[in-house]
């Protein structure tokens, strides 16, 4: 399993406002070239956006689904990527004082990301879910940044 955690000095609500809206799913999810709405109202239970993710001269297309919504504290998303599998990821906000505690949870659920799921396997995961509460963190600092304001 790969559970990461990460201190967002933004307020809780700016956290969510980034996960809840389904345009910006890209800023700070890695690997997606692109993403769009398919199903639903993002991110009500069910609803659901399509990715692409390209590889050099290939692509692999998948659907990020909603399993669980708990506005403003909890989403849980299984993410389909066809013939590589499945994944839940849990991602908790909590207020931490003036800031945001966001825990971010990755595991496999089926296909051969699940049978070859092992400690080196998480290590990679590790990396990936770093860089992605960094994204996470810079997406829902950006409209200060952009004005020019601390962060």
């Amino acid at each position: 399993m790969a559970v990461r955690h990460r201190l967002i000095r933004k307020p809780p609500e700016d956290v969510w406002a980034v996960l809840s809206d389904a345009s910006r799913f890209s800023d700070w999810v890695v690997g997606p070239s692109a993403t769009t709405e398919k199903r639903g109202d993002w991110p009500q239970c069910g609803s659901t956006l399509e990715y692409t993710l390209r590889v050099g001269p290939w692509s692999l297309s998948g659907e990020t689904i909603v399993r669980r919504h708990e506005a403003p504290r909890l989403l849980e998303l299984e993410v389909d990527s066809g013939w590589l599998g499945t994944a839940r990821i849990a991602i908790e906000v909590r207020a931490w004082g003036e800031n945001t505690l966001v825990i971010f949870d990755e595991h496999p659920l089926r296909g051969p990301g699940g049978l070859l799921h092992n400690s080196a396997v998480d290590a990679v995961l590790q990396l990936r879910n770093r860089s992605m509460l960094d994204r996470l963190a810079k997406t829902a600092a950006a409209p200060e940044e952009a004005a020019g304001l601390p962060g």
